[in-house]
């Protein structure tokens, strides 16, 4: 499994663990999807530390909790044709690289990454994202012990 260094923005495959999910008591995700890294950081310790957000053909309730991929974008990623959102409201943060990284689907070498967002796109992720948080509306999964 070829494993990348984590930037914000990189879109890779992860057995996401849903709020709901962990409130019910689960530690593991229940089905692997695409996530975007919002965030990174580095522990005094060196460790790496990231947060993501999951992407999901569910369309959003409220579309001000969710940004939508364009289709381009979702094409250039290797990603189906159906449409997809990124979910504002959830994030799981972890220590990279972590257990729950899987292989994107269909790539030979195994890659985890399916590869960045336009910078554009994150930075309209980005900006939604603070808003939600200011707004105290973000449900956290820790992953890392």
């Amino acid at each position: 499994m070829t494993i990348p260094d984590p930037v914000p923005g990189l879109v890779i495959r992860y057995a996401y663990l849903w709020s709901h999910e962990a409130k019910a008591g689960q530690e593991e995700g229940s089905k692997d999807c695409p996530c975007a890294i919002l965030l990174t950081a580095t522990t005094k310790a060196g460790a790496k530390m990231v947060s993501v957000l999951p992407v999901t053909h569910t369309p959003p309730a409220n579309p001000a909790l969710a940004v939508e991929i364009p289709v381009g974008t979702k094409a250039r990623l290797g990603l189906d044709d159906d449409r997809s959102w990124v979910i504002l409201t959830e994030l799981n943060h972890f220590q990279w690289p972590g257990p729950d990284l899987r292989p994107a689907p269909g790539d030979p070498t195994g890659d985890v990454a399916y590869g960045s967002l336009p910078a554009s796109l994150y930075e309209t992720i980005w900006t939604r994202w603070l808003a939600v948080y200011d707004a105290g509306k973000i449900a956290q999964v820790n992953r890392s012990s």
